[in-house]
């Protein structure tokens, strides 16, 4: 294998020649074999975004020579088009701030240009990692640059699967607002509810926590870029951050600021702490959700049973027929995945010192792979469980039937304990409390058809599921 010689400030080291990453690189590769996972495309788009945006602003300013920058641009263009997407192999645990990375992007940019210019892999006399790809530059303001902008890139198509999926619960909760059923807290019977209303109440949650993700990923359009390496913005053109992100909102069509501070953007990673903690929030909703569903369609003969998930499996290798809820299952698998990422993003974010947080690489690491398993799993969990949700009426109508709280509304006529009496003996004879008022003389039958009429059972909110009933043509449900 054919190899050549680079030399950085530790000394030189062979590199097989047919890469594009150099000794730097290389190095990182020795010192950090550990996870096997790599830096995203998305993170490295963005990465090569702002080298991009980089060479065009110092070519501007006139301090990086232009045929220099211009092989650097059509480098750039070559990565961002998906070419030597191989060269990016530095692991995600590696070198405090990203430094290993940095210079893995910096190298495959310089070589890749070199060839652009007719020189050979490694010559850095002519074109150098450091002082022409990396110029005006840190990692310590590079890495929070792009993963502010990784980050903003990828909500986006999270933010829309989210809302697919609230409006896919907001259906279901329009499709059986007629079906009346008993409410639960506790895990015991309590006041009924309908089971849209339930429905409609995981659609609100979901577009809630769209909508926190939404607000605080705005933090992110503030970046570091210009603040070099303490904040100072020693190292770089008076006007290079300007132009710099001039540039990177073109490239993105983002709408990226200057950060207010150059030393907190070097500090602190609050944006992206509040970023992973929306994403958190959202996993324990759908978490909660996800456990909703699996109690409701749990049985089928000694369970709730209330509804139906779609059948997308065998449930078991023994015994035959079986099928399990094993797409909310796998949504809570995912869901615990994410707080876990978010409690090690939390560490990262507190692990900060003085005028740099060095544990970046982790949260990039962390806060992407959450955004791509919600993205890559909601779509999936919507089309093969939720909209193929099916309802069991009856079963819903019995149990409101035998719900001993409906004594609730016997209270206004004979008091709390008498109505508990009621409920008591309609629990143990497994009647309903509307049959043992009327039998005990409690009420008359027109009294109990008003007392526990829909208008009762669902108190403010029956005007609107009232309207539903006529709508769908349903009759009031027996109670």
């Amino acid at each position: 294998m054919a190899e050549r010689t680079e030399k950085d400030s530790l000394g030189e080291k062979k590199v097989p020649d047919q890469v594009y990453y150099g000794i730097q690189t290389l190095r990182a590769i020795e010192n950090f074999p550990i996870s096997g996972y790599t830096a995203p495309k998305v993170f490295v788009k963005a990465y090569v975004m702002i080298k991009k945006a980089a060479a065009l602003a110092n070519m501007e300013l006139g301090i990086l020579d232009k045929r220099l920058g211009n092989a650097i641009i059509k480098a750039c263009d070559e990565v961002l088009n998906n070419n030597f997407c191989d060269q990016f192999i530095v692991d995600v645990f590696q070198a405090g701030a990203g430094t290993s990375f940095n210079m893995n992007v910096n190298e495959v940019l310089a070589n890749r240009s070199l060839e652009i210019l007719g020189e050979k892999k490694g010559n850095y006399k002519v074109l150098s990692p450091n002082d022409h790809v990396n110029l005006g530059q840190s990692t310590n303001d590079t890495f929070p640059s792009a993963l502010h902008i990784s980050l903003l890139i990828s909500i986006l198509p999270l933010l829309e699967e989210v809302e697919w999926l609230s409006d896919a619960f907001d259906k279901l909760g329009k499709d059986y607002c007629f079906v009346i059923k008993s409410g639960r807290t506790h895990l015991q019977d309590a006041l009924p509810v309908t089971l849209g209303q339930e429905f409609s109440a995981y659609a609100s949650a979901i577009k809630a926590g769209g909508f926190q993700i939404k607000e605080r990923s705005k933090l992110l359009e503030y970046i570091a870029l210009g603040g070099t390496a303490t904040g100072t913005g020693a190292g770089a053109h008076p006007e290079y951050a300007e132009l710099a992100i001039s540039e990177l909102n073109r490239l993105t069509g983002l709408n990226l600021k200057p950060a207010e501070n150059s030393f907190t953007a070097l500090q602190s990673r609050g944006a992206a702490t509040a970023v992973s903690g929306s994403l958190k929030e959202l996993a324990l909703e759908l978490i909660r959700i996800s456990n909703d569903l699996r109690l409701l369609s749990s049985g089928p003969t000694t369970g709730f049973a209330e509804i139906t998930l779609p059948a997308v499996q065998p449930g078991s290798s023994i015994m035959p027929g079986k099928v399990n809820p094993v797409m909310a299952e796998c949504m809570n698998m995912i869901c615990f995945q994410i707080v876990g990422n978010d409690l090690a993003v939390s560490l990262a974010a507190q692990a900060g010192q003085l005028e740099l947080n060095v544990m970046t690489p982790i949260m990039m690491h962390n806060i992407l792979q959450s955004i791509t398993l919600l993205t890559n799993y909601l779509p999936v969990f919507r089309t093969k469980c939720v909209e193929g949700i099916t309802v069991h009426e009856k079963r819903c109508e019995d149990y409101i039937n035998k719900n001993p709280s409906l004594a609730v509304f016997l209270m206004p006529y004979i008091g709390y304990l008498s109505a508990a009496e009621v409920a008591k003996e309609a629990f143990k004879s497994e009647r309903s409390i509307k049959d043992v008022a009327v039998e005990k003389g409690l009420l008359t039958k027109e009294e109990a058809e008003k007392v526990f009429s829909i208008e009762m059972l669902l108190g403010n909110t029956a005007k609107d599921q009232v309207s539903c009933i006529k709508r769908t043509k349903r009759k009031t449900p027996r109670t």
